[in-house]
């Protein structure tokens, strides 16, 4: 194979030969001539060969997801009269994968060595707005190294161990039902919508089946080392075609403090309760028969001090004032593959709560959440598909509270006990 810098060298050598060519019939000369244009492009495509390979231990790629489709909603509120439902119909983005786009890429660096970095931005397809309070790129921006015998450490905002380990398990977040099926609140964050700034992530290789990672999320808060930090680990296993994970994650902040700069910012929406210190842990299974599978999750999340619930998509409308809020989530799901284009899938999800009123008061309450999903989706190809998505909450033991009236995902919240939410969208990826 010719070098680049061999290429002019040869193209030279053939002009002296054309001159010397000329004593030759007529059929030599033609015969010489088309062997000297296939020299000359033999060169060329060695010259850009080595040039390719060179360029091929790095790459960047641009990537994004686009969803979008039309929402019914039973018993939204009414704007101003937050005790009055109203059948609601809009055009929502994301209500499976919220809609983003990013660049992710790497550089070889040898010995199995690679610089590894990745940046995303979410935004609604049906206004052009950002999403994550306006940050540029608000899902994720993290660089690192990644080795292929130990594993990746990585830093910037990233996401924890229960997105990347548990999450895959659940029909909400990144599994099949996406957000319009996440948990009360996204209370255990499987719906991933909490980040990590400032974080620093370690995440394994797989040795036989079994890999593990744990973060730290720094305070960017000088003299308060542990105060508005952060803190995760998990592990998971995989034997053919079962799957296991656990992870953990302690949120520490000061109460009621904006804590805009550090590991958890209220200001960008990433607080999915308000208050102190913050807990959520963790299990899940699954078993995969083909592209179908089944799965099964247990989570528990608990916040001190609580002052707000992500309700309507905003921890303003779930504004409470207490000691504690805690749930646990139990979620059994599956999806079954009727033809390789065509999947049906269904979870059920059993939350209970318990809220613990500001002191001298009776607002206590035993809240607990009963919640079906239920999903038709096509794959015109791995890329694009149309799905019909249907959710039904119902909440008891709310004493009152409209902070746990029913709100399914980030939609409207309901003005009473139940709702009814049905989707019909497409979405891209690329």
């Amino acid at each position: 194979m010719l070098h680049p810098s061999q290429l002019t060298q040869t193209l030279y050598s053939t002009r002296s030969f054309q001159t010397d060519r000329r004593s030759l019939n007529e059929e030599d000369k033609l015969g010489m001539e088309c062997g000297l244009i296939k020299m000359r492009y033999l060169a060329a495509v060695s010259a850009m060969v080595v040039a390719g390979a060179a360029h091929a231990q790095s790459s960047v790629t641009l990537f994004g997801i686009v969803d979008t489709g039309l929402v019914y909603q039973s018993n939204a509120r009414v704007t101003g009269s937050p005790t009055q439902g109203s059948s609601f119909y809009s055009m929502q983005s994301g209500n499976l994968s919220t809609s983003r786009f990013g660049v992710r890429g790497s550089e070889d660096l040898g010995g199995g060595l690679s610089a590894v970095f990745w940046l995303e931005n979410g935004f609604a397809t049906n206004t052009g707005a950002a999403k994550n309070g306006g940050d540029l790129f608000g899902r994720q921006a993290w660089v690192g190294l990644r080795s292929s015998e130990y594993g990746t450490v990585t830093l910037g905002r990233q996401y924890d161990f229960m997105v990347d380990y548990v999450a895959p398990m659940s029909a909400t977040g990144s599994g099949f039902g996406g957000n319009l099926a996440d948990h009360p609140y996204d209370n255990d964050n499987l719906d991933n919508d909490m980040r990590l700034n400032n974080s620093i992530k370690f995440s394994s290789v797989s040795v036989n089946g079994f890999k593990a990672g744990a973060m730290y999320a720094f305070s960017d808060d000088a003299g308060a080392f542990n105060m508005d930090s952060a803190f995760s680990m998990g592990a998971s296993y995989s034997y053919g075609a079962f799957n296991a994970a656990a992870a953990y994650i302690q949120v520490n902040r000061t109460a009621n403090a904006a804590n805009l700069v550090g590991a958890v910012s209220n200001g960008d929406g990433d607080a999915l309760t308000t208050g102190g210190d913050q807990q959520i842990f963790g299990a899940g299974v699954q078993y995969k028969f083909g592209q179908s599978s089944i799965g099964a999750i247990w989570t528990h999340s608990v916040t001190y001090n609580v002052t707000g619930l992500w309700q309507g998509g905003s921890t303003a409308t779930g504004a409470l004032s207490g000691s504690y809020m805690k749930f646990d989530n139990f979620e059994l799901n599956g999806r079954y593959f009727v033809h390789p284009n065509f999947a049906l899938g269904a979870s059920y999800t059993y939350t209970t709560g318990g809220f613990g009123g500001a002191t001298g008061t009776s607002t206590d309450a035993s809240p607990h959440w009963n919640q079906v999903m239920a999903q038709a989706d096509y794959l015109f190809s791995p890329r694009t598909d149309v799905y019909l998505e249907g959710v039904y909450q119902r909440v008891s033991g709310g004493n009152g509270n409209s902070a746990f009236d029913a709100s399914v995902y980030s939609l409207d919240p309901s003005a009473n006990n139940q709702q009814v939410v049905v989707s019909v969208g497409m979405r891209h990826r690329f």
